[in-house]
């Protein structure tokens, strides 16, 4: 005889709720392609200054860095999304679904939310710090407003942090044994 869960849906409002930030997140990642083939652009056009003009810029080489730092901050809610993620699954590959869905559940409320939490929370200051001093590259020729690079930091953790509310939803129905498509 087959076991009929009696667990109901998330309601409307958190299927909606989880439909918006997933697009969200999905969105920032698809565009986030455009910044990977502008990074590739940036870095041929140092390599072939420096190796074949035997010349090179501050401001590009800083730009490189720049594009690759928006780059991995604003997909982490996207990685999250696609479980793509790093993760350590020695243990975690053998377990059942319902049992992974428990393990990302706790995982989440106990490491995910108060990290993405503090570090927005810590950032706030530094990002102040420096749009007050209106920070730039201290290298001549390099970016000026390095404040804006920085003020990335918080939207890339709040990206991160919303896409954890989602996925945390979705891992408490699948443990209580609930499929359904958001």
């Amino acid at each position: 005889m087959r076991r009929v869960s009696t667990v109901t849906p998330p309601p409307r409002v958190l299927r909606a709720l989880m439909r918006a930030i997933d697009l969200v997140n999905d969105r920032v990642g698809r565009w986030s392609a455009w910044l990977a083939l502008l990074l590739v652009l940036v870095t041929t056009y140092d390599v072939v200054m420096r190796y074949l003009f035997r010349t090179s810029y501050v401001f590009i080489q800083e730009l490189e860095w720049h594009i690759f730092a928006v780059m991995f901050l604003i997909t982490a809610g996207y990685a999250h999304l696609s479980n793509s993620h790093v993760r350590v699954d020695i243990f975690y590959a053998r377990l059942s679904p319902r049992a992974q869905a428990w393990i990302d559940f706790v995982c989440g409320i106990l490491f995910l939310f108060p990290t993405a939490f503090l570090l927005i929370w810590t950032s706030i200051p530094f990002i102040e710090s420096s749009v007050r001093a209106l920070e730039g590259s201290p290298d001549p020729g390099g970016i000026p407003g390095r404040f804006v690079l920085k003020a990335v930091i918080p939207l890339g953790f709040l990206l991160l942090g919303l896409q954890g509310i989602s996925e945390t939803i979705k891992n408490f129905y699948h443990g209580m044994g609930k499929e359904w498509r958001a």
